[in-house]
C-alpha cells in the first residue's frame, strides 16, 4: 500500500506543477527577476502550498503514526546552523541558474526538456557527493573517538 500512496502523492504533485506551469524554467526565472518582467505567479503557488501545508503539519505533529500506520517522522532540528545556511545558498544559486528545483526538474525531465535532464544528472551527482562526504565525516568522527579511547 505504501508504494501506491507514494505514487499517487507524486502524481498529484506532478500534475499540480504542470497545471501551475512551475515545471517551466522560464516561469521560475520570471519570478526571480525582481528588477525585470517579474512574474508573481510562483508566489501564489507557494502561498497555496503554505495554506495546505501548515494545517497538515500541525495535524501530523499530533500523531505518532501516519495514515498508513508507519511511524510519523517529522524533522527534529529547528535551529539555523552553518550547514543549513550553506545548503540554502547552494540550492538558491542552482535554482537561479537553472530555473529548476528538484520536483519541477523531474516533471520537466519526464516531459522531455533537455535542460532538465542535465539538471537532474547534476542534482543526482550532487546528492552522491553529499552522501560520500557524510560517510567520510561519520567515519572520521568515529575514528577520532576510537583513537581517543575510553574516557
Amino acid at each position: 500500500m505504501y508504494p501506491i500512496a507514494a505514487f499517487i502523492s507524486g502524481l498529484v504533485f506532478g500534475i499540480g506543477l504542470i497545471v501551475s506551469g512551475m515545471f517551466n524554467p522560464a516561469k521560475v526565472l520570471g519570478f526571480l527577476d525582481l528588477f525585470g518582467a517579474w512574474d508573481p505567479s510562483l508566489a501564489l503557488v507557494m502561498a497555496g502550498a503554505i495554506v495546505v501545508g501548515v494545517p497538515a503539519f500541525a495535524a501530523a505533529a499530533r500523531r505518532s503514526t501516519t495514515l498508513l500506520g508507519t511511524p510519523m517522522l517529522l524533522p527534529a532540528a529547528s535551529g539555523i546552523d552553518r550547514r543549513l545556511a550553506l545548503g540554502s545558498v547552494l540550492f538558491g544559486v542552482g535554482w537561479g541558474l537553472a530555473g529548476f528545483c528538484p520536483g519541477p526538474a523531474l516533471v520537466a525531465f519526464g516531459a522531455g526538456y533537455a535542460k532538465a535532464a542535465v539538471f537532474t544528472v547534476a542534482m543526482v551527482l550532487g546528492m552522491l557527493v553529499f552522501e560520500l562526504a557524510e560517510r567520510s565525516r561519520a567515519h572520521s568522527g568515529s575514528s577520532a573517538e576510537s583513537a581517543a579511547g575510553p574516557q
